[in-house]
């Protein structure tokens, strides 16, 4: 059984009483002053967000955010030259559509004369155009409409000088979105077609 205590003295490092009792000491916590439990706290938070931003991707790679260029001229020559990353981030990789719309707009067609010189610097690269729906519509609805835009990029690219069997296209319709979420926003992301780098 624990007696009385039989002395006290503080503990000038983080303001703990201890309390002598009997065969040894035992230091019990009265008290954290409020301003290390903060100071605390704020240090673990610190150290949680340096980790985690030291964990980020720093190749800048965009993955469609910034508009119909896809990311063109974000982090300039920070990819591998000719690899999928080297288009995203120098050329841009998508172009986006209008609802229910297989017409390229001028800035769509900016973004594929961008690919068309990039696919001419790297004449040996032979790329996949996947066409993509928003998720409005049925499922074979969807399927020949991602047909007609990836069909129109390629089209496109054709007519500026690369040539067509380097150029594949597949549809996913409205299976692959690239933002999940029932809004005109998510949507007008999902109407694309991306440019991929066949492996």
């Amino acid at each position: 059984m624990l007696h009385a205590a039989l002395g006290r003295s503080r503990a000038p490092w983080c303001n703990v009483n201890l309390i002598y009792l009997g065969k040894g000491e035992i230091g019990v916590c009265q008290r954290f002053l409020k301003g290390e439990t903060t100071m605390l706290k704020k240090l673990l938070c610190l150290m949680a967000t340096l980790v985690l931003v030291s964990a980020c991707d720093t190749l800048g790679v965009n993955d469609g955010e910034g508009g119909a260029g896809g990311g063109a001229g974000a982090g300039m020559g920070s990819a591998v030259a000719g690899s999928q990353e080297d288009m995203v981030v120098n050329v841009g990789d998508r172009v986006f559509f209008n609802l229910d719309q297989s017409d390229l707009s001028s800035e769509a067609q900016a973004t594929l004369d961008r690919q068309a010189t990039w696919l001419k610097k790297y004449a040996s690269a032979k790329v996949t155009v996947e066409g993509h729906c928003d998720e409005r519509g049925t499922r074979e609805y969807n399927l020949a409409l991602g047909e007609r835009r990836a069909t129109a990029v390629k089209n496109y690219l054709v007519a500026a000088g690369i040539p067509s069997g380097r150029i594949n296209t597949i549809s996913y319709g409205k299976e692959r979105p690239a933002v999940v979420g029932s809004n005109e926003a998510a949507w007008a992301q999902n109407r694309r077609a991306v440019t991929v780098i066949a492996q």
